[in-house]
């Protein structure tokens, strides 16, 4: 009887998280810890909804309690492997990630996180390497393939590139990082109107995200020599961080105070027009949900 209603709280926690309402979660979570206080999978399994809620400190700490009881225990390594990855703690990731395959070698995502941090650091042939192998565990997955598409473009194989594009779509076409990879493999091809329609899409599935807000509209420009000359000026904007443009105010207004109208002006004309363009573009001239 026991054991069947820990199974029920156990499935009710994950289909919470599944639903994202994490704070629920946590709670039922801890409510189940507090009869169980030395069980290794309900800590790892909190660090996990830590990890979900980007709180990583805290994760790490709950990861740490659930090795202490149970060094091998997958998820707890895994929580450790993701967080040092997301927060770019190279070192860490590195030791965690070998540990993390020892344990369990068949965990196709540590080989496509390793791919990713190669692929950062410009080796392409080790990356492909490591694809291949999350590939070889996991074959229909769509960002493996998205992915391995893109090094193959940036390794120069065009016609293998394009391959693994129809691979990806056919498994998932609706997934925004899927569209990501294959829009900067299409871009690598030449093939930007692909490019731009991929960022449509992805756009449109997640409208809020500035990477792909971003993304998008170098798409546009590189479709489009009518939206090249509309939005040079937001290209050269966006690459500027935030004190660069508090610091380029500060020099027109020493140098020439009327510029610095001018220069609001172009901020703000930019800002504006660059979100009419996505919007009109991904949604047409209604609004967003009408």
């Amino acid at each position: 009887m026991e054991q069947r209603r820990n199974q029920r709280a156990y499935a009710e926690i994950y289909q919470l998280i599944q639903w994202k309402r994490y704070k629920e979660a946590l709670r039922e979570a801890e409510q189940l810890l507090a009869e169980e206080p030395e069980e290794p999978d309900l800590m790892a399994l909190i660090g996990r909804i830590y990890l979900l809620q980007e709180e990583y400190e805290k994760a790490l700490y709950w990861a740490r309690e659930a090795l202490l009881r149970e060094p091998d225990h997958e998820q707890a390594w895994n929580v450790r492997v993701i967080v040092y990855y997301q927060t770019d703690r190279e070192r860490e990731f590195q030791e965690a990630v070998q540990e993390a395959l020892r344990i369990d070698p068949y965990e196709s995502d540590y080989y496509y996180l390793l791919a990713n941090r190669l692929n950062k650091k410009g080796k392409f042939k080790e990356a492909k390497e490591q694809l291949l192998l999350a590939l070889e565990l996991a074959p229909e997955t769509p960002e493996y393939l998205a992915t391995l598409s893109y090094i193959e473009s940036l390794l120069g194989d065009m016609a293998e590139s394009r391959r693994l594009d129809r691979q990806a779509v056919r498994y998932d076409a609706e997934n925004p990082q899927v569209l990501l990879y294959l829009a900067w493999a299409a871009c690598r091809r030449g093939d930007y109107d692909q490019q731009e329609a991929y960022m449509r899409s992805a756009v449109r599935l997640n409208p809020e995200d500035k990477q792909v807000q971003d993304e998008y509209l170098e798409a546009l420009q590189n479709s489009s020599r009518i939206y090249r000359f509309f939005l040079w000026p937001s290209k050269m904007l966006r690459r500027l961080r935030t004190w660069q443009i508090f610091v380029g105010w500060f020099f027109v207004w020493l140098l020439f105070k009327p510029l610095i109208l001018l220069f609001l002006v172009l901020y703000v004309v930019t800002h504006w027009s660059t979100k009419a363009i996505v919007h009109v573009r991904v949604f047409g001239w209604r609004r967003r949900g009408s």
